[in-house]
């Protein structure tokens, strides 16, 4: 077993860890789709374990609490609808709800308060002629969440998908506050630092206090290069009527 830390500036809610980058931290060196899940939140800025297995890593934290586990599965994501050009996702960006009111500030994917190359500055708005809720931006990576080969590392690839498939739900319907509890993603090719690259997010479905979403990242041309599916649980009873004005807090 090894350690781990997940550093303050990888946080979601102020006190615990993105649960993208989590997600990512645990998929890390396994092939394929890989579901990770979030049984606990992560805290920052302290020695955990990290074990990996046969296609399984586990985060465990105090007596070897498990706070989370992603395993390589034999899965099959949901088709990702076709990108939209770079110019039809920076429009959607334009339309980032974090550009009118405060979402959440601490987050290390969508923070619009956090500077470059401290935090990813993912902000997805409403893509024009789309459904309801279906968002989209135009996004570049950082040189200072790359690798030693200048790209994209896998737990920063899986954070910048995480925000937009619950930012997709407060689109469609209003204001609300959800955690991502599971996450389901496929990495076909990591981009480049400083490669523009499209982010796009759909709301799927909702079963009681679970909201299903897809997010898909693709090259400035196009092509697919990762992809998730989301599960995220709402924070307490939502009431339609109230969910416009409830605070945010994704993770």
């Amino acid at each position: 077993m090894s350690k781990i830390v997940i550093g303050r500036q990888f946080r979601g809610p102020p006190n615990s860890g993105n649960g993208g980058y989590v997600c990512g931290v645990l998929a890390d060196g396994l092939d394929g789709v890989v579901t990770s899940v979030i049984r606990a939140p992560v805290p920052l800025d302290v020695e955990l374990g990290f074990q990996r297995g046969e296609g399984v890593n586990q985060l465990l934290g105090e007596e070897g609490v498990l706070l989370g586990e992603g395993k390589a599965v034999a899965a099959t994501l949901p088709e990702a609808p076709p990108a939209p050009t770079l110019d039809e996702a920076r429009a959607a960006g334009g339309r980032f709800l974090g550009h009118q009111e405060r979402i959440h500030p601490p987050c290390f994917t969508c923070s619009t308060e956090r500077e470059e190359g401290e935090a990813l500055r993912v902000f997805p708005g409403q893509l024009d002629g789309a459904e309801p809720g279906v968002i989209a931006c135009a996004w570049t990576p950082h040189a200072a969440f790359g690798d030693a080969e200048g790209r994209l590392t896998t737990a920063n690839l899986w954070a910048a998908m995480d925000c937009p498939g619950f930012i997709a739900w407060c689109v469609k319907d209003g204001r609300h506050g959800a955690l991502l509890g599971t996450m389901t993603g496929e990495v076909l090719e990591r981009p480049k630092v400083g490669e523009a690259c499209i982010i796009l997010a759909w709301p799927i479905s909702r079963e009681g206090r679970k909201e299903f979403a897809g997010v898909a990242l693709y090259g400035a041309d196009g092509r697919l290069m990762a992809r998730a599916h989301q599960v995220w649980i709402v924070m307490g009873p939502r009431a339609p009527e109230a969910a416009a004005s409830t605070e945010a807090a994704s993770a």
